[in-house]
């Protein structure tokens, strides 16, 4: 089992949690991760509009650090990584379908 997360001055399991993965840039990843599977660099900054890369390299960065996604290099000329769902990762499934499948009931675009 995985070591678990500690999450200073939090005490809450939902603050915890939140605090991971509760902003929307992270949810995303999360999303496209799950939807689309090992995705790389490029393909997160074509499908989150509007997110600049020092952004979402921190938002990878994180995730990789709380070990919910791992990299792999794809190419050593340039250096390219391609992201993926950890275990633990994939444990935030039922999360993201739950936050889907509250938007698709109580919002619209």
């Amino acid at each position: 089992m995985n070591k678990k997360i500690f999450i200073k001055g939090h005490t809450c399991n939902v603050s915890r949690t939140a605090e991971i993965i509760g902003d929307s840039w992270t949810s995303l990843i999360l999303r496209d991760l799950f939807l689309e599977g090992p995705r790389k660099f490029q393909d997160f900054t074509n499908s989150l509009i509007g997110i600049s890369p020092n952004l979402l390299s921190n938002r990878i960065k994180k995730l990789i650090e709380y070990d919910i996604i791992q990299s792999r290099q794809y190419s050593d000329h340039p250096p390219r990584n391609e992201y993926f769902l950890t275990d633990r990762g994939k444990d935030l499934g039922p999360i993201i379908a739950g936050m889907r499948d509250w938007g698709r009931k109580h919002t619209k675009s």
